[in-house]
């Protein structure tokens, strides 16, 4: 089973999942657009296989959706790491980029593009969605 581990600009936030992501995305809405300046990518991973070591702060939203988002980043230097949302609280987004390795974890889908800035720029091998992406299918245990 496949482990990842990762962590927040000045370290003193640390994590660790196991399995493979149940999605993974690069998000152009505008709440990920002012986190980051540009597109998030982000992996979407079962709740119960992260283990996160040291203090997080958090800050909760509604997302156009309606739902509430809960995005937790590391108090010391800001680093967005997590986020969970309301309607699926089973699953945690990570942050693709606080990995060790981030090339380990590939997105296979650009959503809410009809928010993304006219620079975008979009890999022409990924999906383009224009608003959410459907919930991910997950094989029963």
């Amino acid at each position: 089973m496949a482990e990842r581990s990762g962590r927040c600009l000045c370290g003193a936030v640390s994590y660790h999942f196991t399995g493979e992501p149940i999605a993974a995305r690069v998000c152009w809405c505008k709440d990920c657009q002012h986190i980051a300046s540009n597109g998030t990518v982000n992996a979407v991973v079962d709740t119960d296989s992260l283990t996160i070591n040291g203090e997080l702060s958090e800050f909760i939203s509604v997302a156009e959706s309606g739902n509430q988002i809960r995005r937790r980043f590391c108090p010391t230097c800001g680093s967005h790491l997590f986020a969970n949302s309301s309607a699926r609280p089973q699953y945690t987004v990570v942050r693709i980029g606080t990995l060790d390795d981030p090339s380990s974890i590939s997105p296979t889908m650009n959503i809410w593009t009809k928010s993304a800035p006219a620079w975008a720029c979009f890999d022409g091998n990924l999906s383009l969605i224009e608003g959410q992406a459907p919930p991910p299918k997950v094989a029963e245990k």
